[in-house]
């Protein structure tokens, strides 16, 4: 198939190819609900000031929004790996059809870690690389459900897309997986890139990891990638931030007691939640950190984690742009693709690399 001639409409084809990791988190967080899930909660709530696209998806989900059960305790290996083996078999995605959409697509092994490597045709002869990292709360979803999505997305930006295969929580911890990110930047750099040429670019758990190894290849010497984007991250795993109080029961998606908070206990001990590399929020950006362009919704919890990222980046002189949609939820990019919200959140993404990895 050949690439198409209208860069918007390549862009909406990306998101389309997102859809269904959005959806999939829809029905894996739901919020657990008491007897009456049709009552006159907040979620429930559909502003008038959206795209109709943002009407549909809000009406459906609090159509359907039931009691689920709660996710897995910590420690519970094997629940999570049911879990886990659910969310890929639901993402599967054919290697052999991509061949047939002008990129080529490579899996690289290399020092415990792994990641799929994709060249569009005709791509920008920069020496440029996007580095993406999954969501999934560190606990499911894989690099390989996120082929169809990014490949779609190379194209669309004319650029090579790492896809990392980081390990999942609770059998690998927040030390190994960050170290599998900076494993793979690691080897980029050995193989001739630029840490200048390089973007980090994550959503939702992804979007933590994006800005946690960013500050620990800092760290480590490594120096800084050319920018950062986030969408939806948590940059916090305490919950004392204000919208996870005062969005608790109006984001249509997630709830975080006995939820997402089983998801952090089994990626962080709780002694270790202050630390950088787990809620990056706590970073010391003073010693440096590159343009971030920092994307959420007004109706997720996570909100102040977005807010948060970009105070403490911009008060310590560094550069961000808090960019921030009315009436969207976690993720919306991925639910709603074809939504004037979402279309114009992925130009911002393709302009604002553009420009970073242009320099």
């Amino acid at each position: 198939m050949g690439r198409s001639s209208d860069p918007g409409e390549s862009l909406k084809e990306a998101l389309a190819h997102c859809a269904v990791a959005g959806m999939m988190l829809v029905a894996l967080l739901r919020p657990t609900l008491g007897a009456d899930p049709t009552g006159c909660s907040t979620y429930a709530f559909v502003p008038a000031t959206i795209s109709a696209d943002g009407k549909r998806l809000l009406t459906k989900i609090g159509r359907n929004r039931t009691a689920v059960p709660t996710l897995p305790e910590p420690g519970d290996h094997n629940g999570w790996a049911r879990l886990q083996a659910a969310a890929a078999s639901a993402r599967e995605v054919d290697l052999d059809a991509l061949k047939t959409q002008d990129v080529t697509v490579s899996r690289v092994e290399i020092g415990g870690a792994a990641y799929f490597d994709i060249e569009p045709r005709g791509l920008v002869a920069d020496g440029s690389a996007i580095v993406y990292l999954h969501g999934g709360a560190f606990v499911y979803f894989d690099a390989r459900g996120s082929l169809a999505g990014m490949t779609k997305l190379a194209r669309a930006f004319g650029r090579r897309v790492i896809v990392v295969d980081y390990r999942l929580a609770p059998a690998a911890k927040w030390p190994q997986v960050t170290d599998d990110v900076v494993t793979v930047v690691k080897r980029l750099l050995a193989s001739g890139s630029q840490m200048r040429r390089i973007a980090i670019f994550g959503d939702s758990a992804g979007g933590n990891l994006a800005v946690a190894t960013t500050l620990k290849m800092r760290d480590q010497g490594l120096g800084l990638p050319a920018a950062v984007v986030t969408w939806s991250l948590t940059a916090d795993f305490g919950n004392a931030a204000d919208t996870r109080v005062t969005l608790r029961d109006a984001d249509p998606i997630m709830a975080y007691d006995r939820q997402i908070k089983n998801a952090m206990l089994a990626y962080a001990d709780e002694k270790d939640w202050s630390h950088p590399y787990v809620s990056p929020v706590y970073g010391d950006f003073e010693k440096g950190f590159p343009p971030a362009l920092i994307q959420a919704g007004t109706r997720e919890i996570l909100l102040s984690d977005s807010v948060r990222l970009y105070q403490a980046i911009e008060a310590a002189g560094g550069t961000a742009k808090l960019d921030v949609y009315e009436g969207m939820p976690h993720v919306f990019q991925a639910q709603i693709p074809d939504a004037p919200e979402s279309r114009l959140a992925l130009a911002k993404v393709k302009a604002f690399l553009d420009r970073h990895l242009a320099q």
